[in-house]
């Protein structure tokens, strides 16, 4: 899945275009790039996990380490660290969906696995690093 895929353009009942929050993810993640990829890095070569996860939200969440903070940078998105493992201790991935996972799963070499909440839910979304 691509992030424009999840880029609300249409226009609402009055045919007005509403913006959505994850026009600004995507320049955030463009911004945060290169430490993104430096942290899945670490987490692979240091033997963490072969699966590295951001999680992307506005709002508190308890999930993984706090690696940029959007107060501290002044953006809009705080981005954790977490990984596979600690998905599926949480319960966020269960046991029987572990395969289908990572099938999906793209190059952590290659692309950030983002984890994207949003108050209309949360999805997967692969980034890829420039």
């Amino acid at each position: 899945m691509d992030i424009k895929d999840l880029l609300n353009t249409e226009g609402n009942d009055e045919g007005q275009k509403k913006e959505s929050p994850l026009k600004t993810l995507e320049a955030d993640l463009k911004f945060y790039n290169e430490s993104l990829k430096e942290v899945a890095n670490e987490i692979m070569v240091e033997g963490i996990s072969a699966h590295p996860i951001f999680v992307a939200h506005q709002h508190e969440v308890k999930l993984g380490e706090v690696i940029l903070d959007k107060n501290d940078l002044n953006t809009d998105w705080s981005i954790h660290a977490s990984t596979l493992e600690e998905f599926m201790e949480k319960g966020l991935i269960l046991p029987d969906k572990q395969e289908k996972f990572l099938k999906q799963y793209k190059d952590a070499y290659q692309f950030m696995c983002v984890f994207v909440i949003v108050p209309e839910g949360a999805n997967f979304v692969f980034f890829p690093y420039h």
